[in-house]
């Protein structure tokens, strides 16, 4: 068990180094003896003498750790506070873990003789970091005095030296770097690390001596972080015939970049550079020479001559330091450094397009059409001078020697390089549509092997600059299309028969994105950032490729689609669009269309009996499954666009759901969702695939490109490329955003329909039928207890068939979604907010659905914790600690218990499972999250069966508000003096859509 501190907030702290560097330890103390610290766990108390700011010698009584026990301590504090000695401390431990994490660790020897691992090499950035934060270093952080000079080892406590003389203290940086040593000395010496090692040395932790390591410790210290780095100055002599060409051997300081001499002056200990080197110089420079003549053989000769100074290359020795042999050294430390102003960089680019024939949208997206291909030409420049003509690659290819004049400047090049350069010009070659997309937004490609710069021409690149055009800034509109009628293909590298292609009517959809304007059919007022997502759909869609909006949770992307298939139908796009969503989400999408589209067709086809003919130009609302099962009958329709909400359920490329979607043509394809990434990259792969076919090429060469390099960390540039190819196409934003916080209210309400499951159904409508029956031959209390008899089943039935039918809370029955739309449309809400970092409570009037839906919830791996009328104090308190802590994401509370006396701000959503039919205690229970202190907008999640009571009741409280406050307050108490008529009407289940 780790130790920990009690009240290490605040108190001093001070590194004490030891000999070997592990056996380092760590003291801390508090300024008011009486206070004192409290150690749970390892450790020892001792009487230290420290110095005041005011320099006088003082005792306390500290608590000294060893280096080990100490570190998970410190980085803890470091969390804790920002300033004091112990955080200081805390700082340095997260600086030389970070060091250690990049691999920086090097074996040696202590000045006795231990083995011993050091942090290093560390380069001018990391050494900047280290000055920085010794500059940092508070006073109490190496207030104690160092030993006095003599053979004596105790510390400095007045000894023979003068004591009015102020105590010498040790300095920050080398206490600093005594530390980081410690640390890096510590970490390796685990209990495995001999067996591993196959011995005791760099692995054991006891401290043993190693004599006969010292020159292989000096040998890997000269290589690295010790001594002095060389390396070779190239002369040139161009009036010489042939032009001449010597290496000359220079030395460098490591603890001073400025530190730079000749070999030659070092040995004959000539000028003021010369003689800053230490004596040890010398031999120091032998071994890195030794070292790089290992690598590079026309070397060797400098380490038989009595002085190392220079060397005469050849021709052919000069072209090889033009390539490998200058990588190979540069590896090892030494540096080719090429005479000024020589132009010796031949660099290649691509260009990648044709000439465009036409400049409107047809011209534009054209080339990107199913098996196009692109023509490749390159363009060579050399130092920055412009491109090269093909008669001056010419020229470079065919000399004999690696010094070339041109352009009244002397070359220096590698022929056999230029001859391979004018052979790849020469080569007539294509690119596919998608690795020409790919090259263009990302700015490189990689042709045999070698990765290049590209260059976009004609089409392509008018077709780049309005893909990557920011939405909120307006683009120039081109030209009308000479031949506005030529289709517009939306494949842009291999064969999908289901991404259609569509025809434009009219430029404006690609034209300028910023004039794109609000549907005058749309019944709401779009934010800002709302608006900026419809035009930059618009301008996609326009252009005939697929898009993902994967905004957060509560930034409206419903709305957003609703508004781009309306603009769309105002700019002659015919065809319907089928919405393809999670089944509890059917009821939503209805309501919103409803709601923001009054006039729309809106039509489900899900259930038996569903039927596709109807009304052109609406929505269709679909499941995943039933599109699955009916894909032959949806592919058979000219879908003006179909859009897959909750895209992540065709996360899985090979599902049968995701290769149904793939067969059902549209014009335009459009995925909505929070979590484009939940797992790996291949996720949003399947989903821009897609979105855009081919755009990421197949999923093999996705993962050998992009996903590998990227999840594994080898090559950080593969994510920049990533993320400039997928940019155009995913517009990702999160409430937390500048351009969006500012704009989100404090509070958004939203109300979830969704549809009783079949067993829920049956259910329904069996209480109503038998209770309705029995309430018709009663009267008074006996009818007054049947009737809260029957909204309580009601109730219970629309939460979980399992909370009507009482089975026990760890059923199978009890605790599968598959049995309730509301258990379902839950599990689609928290997947979404827990995928975003959030932490959300769910309300709901009953212990035992909490109680089901908390065995659901571990069932799926997911954290939750229950607080109900009887959870004791204390740990009522232990509760809100560990969700206001972030520990838990999932609070599950009844409504009673937990509607007063919370302060629950850690959360950014409030899901009510069930209605309180009165609204002021939900409002009670909402407002545990929605109160002072609460700095994140609030959501607030009603979900609602459809069809039901609760659809009833809810239409009443939204409808007749001053009436539903009069007669709901008593909840289902007032609804008990309803005539029977009228009772019927408020329970019948009604149907939801047409074809169910």
């Amino acid at each position: 068990m780790l130790p920990t501190i009690s009240g290490l907030i605040p108190c001093s702290a001070v590194f004490l180094p030891a000999e070997p560097a592990r056996e380092g330890r760590i003291a801390f103390w508090r300024a008011d003896p009486a206070e004192g610290l409290r150690l749970d766990g390892q450790g020892t108390a001792e009487q230290l003498t420290i110095v005041t700011p005011d320099l006088r010698r003082t005792t306390v009584t500290a608590l000294v750790l060893p280096l080990a026990d100490a570190l998970p301590l410190l980085t803890r504090v470091r969390a804790a506070s920002s300033a004091g000695a112990a955080p200081f401390w805390g700082a340095a431990a997260l600086l030389a873990l970070r060091f250690a994490a990049r691999g920086l660790l090097l074996p040696g020897l202590s000045p006795a003789g231990y083995d011993a691992w050091r942090l290093g090499p560390l380069d001018a950035a990391d050494l900047e970091e280290v000055r920085e934060l010794a500059a940092a270093m508070p006073p109490d952080a190496h207030c104690v005095p160092v030993a006095p000079a003599g053979p004596g080892g105790d510390r400095d406590t007045g000894g023979d030296r003068d004591p009015g003389a102020p105590p010498r203290l040790p300095a920050p940086e080398p206490l600093l770097r005594a530390f980081l040593d410690a640390v890096a000395d510590t970490l390796p010496r685990s209990p495995a690390a001999p067996a591993a090692a196959g011995g005791s040395a760099f692995a054991a932790r006891p401290a043993r001596l190693h004599p006969e390591l010292r020159d292989w410790a000096a040998e890997v210290a000269a290589g690295h972080d010790a001594g002095v780095r060389v390396s070779l100055r190239i002369e040139v002599d161009p009036d010489t015939e042939p032009p001449t060409f010597r290496a000359v051997l220079q030395m460098h300081g490591l603890a001073d970049a400025a530190l730079v001499a000749d070999a030659a002056d070092v040995w004959a200990g000539s000028g003021p550079a010369a003689a800053a080197f230490p004596p040890r110089a010398r031999l120091d420079a032998l071994r890195a020479l030794r070292r790089a003549a290992r690598l590079w053989p026309p070397l060797a000769p400098l380490l038989g001559a009595a002085v190392p100074d220079a060397v005469n290359l050849a021709d052919e020795e000069v072209a090889e330091l033009l390539g490998e042999a200058s990588e190979a050294l540069a590896a090892d430390g030494v540096q080719v450094h090429w005479p000024r102003g020589l132009a010796r960089t031949l660099t290649a680019r691509a260009v990648v397009g044709r000439p465009a024939t036409g400049s409107g949208p047809a011209a534009l997206a054209g080339p990107l059409s199913a098996g196009s291909a692109h023509p490749v030409g390159w363009r060579y420049a050399l130092g920055g001078q412009g491109d090269l003509t093909a008669d001056e690659l010419d020229r470079l290819a065919e000399a004999k020697r690696p010094l070339v004049r041109l352009r009244d400047q002397w070359v220096l090049i590698d022929p056999a390089a230029a001859r391979r350069a004018r052979a790849l010009a020469r080569q007539e070659r294509e690119v596919t549509a998608a690795d020409a997309l790919a090259a263009v937004l990302t700015g490189s490609a990689e042709l045999d092997g070698t990765r290049y710069d590209v260059e976009a021409t004609g089409a392509l690149e008018r077709l780049r600059t309005l893909l990557t055009a920011d939405p909120e800034r307006a683009e120039p509109e081109p030209e009308p299309d000479p031949d506005p009628a030529d289709p517009v293909p939306s494949d842009p590298g291999h064969s999908d028969p289901g991404h259609a292609a569509t025809k434009h009517a009219a430029p404006e959809d690609t034209a300028a994105p910023a004039d794109v304007q609000v549907p005058a059919a749309l019944r709401a007022t779009l934010r800002d950032y709302q608006l900026r997502g419809l035009r930059w759909l618009a301008r996609l869609t326009g252009l005939g490729f697929g898009a993902c909006l994967a905004d957060d949770m509560g930034l409206g992307k419903t709305v957003t689609l609703i508004a781009l298939h309306l603009h769309r139908q105002e700019h002659g796009h015919e065809g319907p669009t089928l919405v393809v969503c999670p089944a509890s989400l059917l009821g939503n999408w209805q309501r919103e269309i409803e709601k923001f589209a009054p006039g729309t067709p809106v039509r489900r086809f899900h259930g038996s009996g569903r039927e596709l003919e109807g009304p052109a130009g609406g929505f269709v609302l679909t499941t995943y499954g039933t599109m699955r099962l009916d894909a032959p009958r949806l592919a058979a329709v000219r879908w003006g666009m179909v859009v897959a909400d909750e895209a992540q359920h065709v996360k899985n490329p090979r599902s049968s759901t995701a290769k149904a979607l793939r067969t059902i043509p549209s014009a335009a394809r459009v995925a909505l969702t929070g979590t484009p990434v939940e797992n790996n990259l291949s996720e949003l792969w399947a989903v821009l695939d897609w979105t855009t076919p081919g755009l990421l090429g197949r999923l093999g060469t996705f993962r050998t490109r992009y996903a590998d390099p990227v999840e594994s960390g080898r090559d950080p540039r593969a994510a920049a490329r990533l993320g400039a190819l997928v940019r155009p196409f995913l517009l990702r934003r999160k409430k937390s955003d500048p351009g969006i916080a500012p704009e989100l209210p404090p509070k958004t309400e939203t109300d979830h329909a969704v549809s009783l499951t079949r067993e829920q159904a049956g259910l329904y409508e069996a209480v109503v039928r038998e209770t309705l029956a029995a309430i018709a031959g009663a009267d008074g209390m006996e009818r007054r207890g049947l009737v809260v008899k029957l909204l309580t089943s009601l109730k219970q039935i629309c939460n979980h068939p399992a909370q009507y039918t009482k089975e026990q809370p760890g059923s199978k029955e009890a605790t599968t979604a598959a049995a309730s739309g509301k258990l379902e449309l839950l599990d689609e809400l928290l997947d979404t907010i827990l995928a975003e970092g959030g932490s959300v409570l769910v309300f709901t009037q009953y212990v035992t659905m909490a109680r089901i839906i908390e065995r659901h919830l571990l069932a799926r791996g997911v954290a939750s914790q229950l607080l109900h009328g009887g959870t004791p104090v204390p740990r009522r308190e232990e509760l809100v600690d560990r969700f206001q802590a972030g520990e838990v994401p999932v609070f599950l509370l009844s409504l009673k218990a937990a509607g007063t006396g919370l302060n629950l701000t850690r959360a950014g959503h409030v899901i009510h499972y069930d209605r309180w039919w009165n609204p002021a205690v939900e409002q009670q229970a909402t407002d545990r999250a929605y109160r002072i202190g609460q700095t994140q907008p609030v959501q607030v999640h009603r979900i609602i069966a459809e069809g039901t009571v609760e659809d009833r009741i809810a239409e009443l409280l939204q409808r007749k508000r001053a009436l539903a406050d009069a007669v709901l307050t008593g909840g289902e108490a007032a609804l008990t003096e309803l005539s029977d008529a009228e009772l019927a009407e408020l329970v019948a289940l009604r149907p939801t859509a047409s074809g169910e």
